[in-house]
């Protein structure tokens, strides 16, 4: 008699926990010159929203990048291949070296979206191929029809809802400021649902998200950070403060 393999229950989030490292492989194709990543096990996902803050080359879309893998996104983004399905037994990632740790419940939906690769969804959404998702399902405006802002908040108005998984690289590179404050309502929204979020990100709108988690990726690794202390805050509010100070800073340059 063939035994039915037991399944997940949907429920709320979170979904992933974190990632855990496999002895045996680990080192073998590891980018081990970036700090964070060599402490990556140290990263824990056990909240409704996790912010990767940090310069660019730290390691926070590549952390992004390797969860959507393993669950099973696409490598351009987009919808979970299957509704709602985690695998049953994880993939590794960066030759068998990581595998992330779920949760006892799975989500009932899942995106994917990358600011880098969001014009391959929009193809994808707009083709009405075989395999297409109804554009119903987004809005019923064809995204390439719309702005690059507009077309990323119909996608995330229309597709974030309650219990999903969401994994962002950097959204706010489509986005103006009233764009990033609406895609942060959206993202409070789906939360209040029991939704999980990971998002790679600089915006100090979008590290503002009431009660996430926010962890730093720098050349001292990764370190858990309060908002007023990140420099992509500090910067900003000085900037705003003092505008032409940091611009003759630039202009200037070091030999200035």
């Amino acid at each position: 008699m063939v035994r039915k393999r037991a399944s997940r229950p949907f429920g709320a989030g979170p979904y992933i926990l974190g990632l855990a490292r496999a002895e045996e492989h680990w080192g073998e194709g590891f980018p081990f010159d970036v700090p964070a990543m060599a402490a990556i096990e140290q990263l824990r996902l056990d909240v409704a929203v996790t912010l990767l803050a940090g310069e660019n080359g730290t390691g926070k879309s590549t952390v992004v990048e390797l969860l959507a893998e393993a669950i099973g996104f696409a490598a351009h983004g987009g919808e979970l291949e299957r509704w709602g399905e985690l695998p049953a037994v994880p993939r590794s990632v960066l030759h068998g070296a990581l595998s992330p740790i779920l949760a006892t419940r799975r989500p009932r939906k899942g995106y994917y979206l990358r600011a880098e690769s969001f014009f391959n969804v929009a193809e994808f959404v707009d083709g009405g191929g075989r395999f297409a998702p109804d554009l119903a399902l987004y809005g019923d405006v064809p995204l390439h029809r719309q702005s690059h802002g507009e077309s990323f908040l119909a996608l995330a108005a229309n597709r974030f809802g309650g219990e999903g998984l969401y994994l962002l690289d950097e959204p706010e590179a489509a986005l103006s400021v009233t764009g990033a404050l609406a895609l942060l309502a959206v993202i409070v929204r789906a939360v209040r649902e029991g939704s999980q979020f990971v998002i790679a990100t600089h915006s100090p709108i979008l590290l503002a998200c009431p009660d996430a988690q926010i962890v730093e990726f720098s050349d001292a690794g990764i370190a858990p950070r309060a908002y007023d202390d990140l420099d992509a805050v500090r910067l900003t509010r000085g900037f705003l403060e003092a505008p032409e100070r940091y611009l003759r800073s630039a202009l200037e340059g070091p030999d200035g």
